[in-house]
């Protein structure tokens, strides 16, 4: 097969300047240098976003009532689902894990009948309260009697009147003891409705459920009221451990 072109004839002599290297054929060599690679830019990462932490939040509970009405049973009883029935005559600060976002400190405060003797104490139970649980025995009208003077104390209080009310839960106990009552039903919730509280009747005894429902109901009203900003719990002195109520400490969630 014949060339087209004569030999020694560039093809593209024409097109260069014949400057460039020839080969054997007197072709000229051209160099196609590589187009430059612009580096890949990566498109920056997108800020991580982490899921907000809740902040632990602190709601604060005063359990009252006279001797005998069952107050620490209703407080052990939430804690542990159990039932105690002897307690010595202790003050004690408990702590109570409900989730990851609240801890339910309850104060069950034995009761003076001259409140006088305690004001000072007394104002600072107020000034931590959150919420209050006021413990009668349904078989005791005298612990009835007592229920409606402290809901009167309380709130007569200036720390009480000067913040945030917290909501207030009259509890009538031992409601499996129903054929010792002396105190009617009726008479728990016209207390509570004339007084702007709340009423329960619970046998700690038997039913923890009814138990978990009284401090659960107050939380739900504390939330509402936006009590629950994190505060530090003082009054360290008057802190028992809890093996004095029982030998193992249990955390339950609602």
């Amino acid at each position: 097969m014949k060339d087209d072109q004569p030999r020694g004839h560039c093809l593209f002599a024409s097109l260069c300047a014949c400057a460039s290297p020839r080969d054997s054929n007197n072709c000229c060599i051209v160099f196609c240098p590589r187009p430059p690679v612009s580096p890949i830019r990566q498109a920056p990462a997108a800020p991580t976003r982490h899921a907000a932490v809740p902040r632990k939040m602190d709601a604060n509970i005063v359990v009252m009532g006279t001797e005998s009405v069952g107050k620490s049973a209703i407080t052990v009883r939430l804690l542990t689902r159990r039932f105690i029935g002897e307690y010595g005559d202790i003050e004690s600060i408990y702590s109570h894990s409900l989730g990851r976002e609240l801890t339910l400190n309850i104060w069950d405060s034995p009761y003076s009948e001259d409140l006088s003797v305690e004001t000072s104490l007394f104002e600072k139970k107020v000034q931590w309260a959150d919420g209050y649980v006021l413990v009668y025995s349904i078989c005791d009208r005298a612990s009835f009697n007592s229920v409606s003077r402290l809901i009167e104390t309380i709130k007569s209080t200036k720390d009480y009147v000067g913040a945030d009310k917290g909501p207030i839960a009259i509890v009538g106990n031992k409601r499996d003891l129903h054929h010792r009552r002396t105190v009617l039903s009726e008479e728990g919730r016209l207390l509570a409705r004339n007084t702007d509280c709340h009423f329960y009747e619970v046998s700690a005894a038997e039913d923890y459920h009814s138990v978990r429902t009284v401090f659960h109901g107050l939380v739900d009203r504390m939330k509402d009221a936006k009590l629950t900003s994190k505060r530090p719990l003082g009054f360290r002195g008057i802190v028992r451990t809890m093996s004095a109520v029982f030998t193992r400490r249990r955390t339950d969630s609602f």
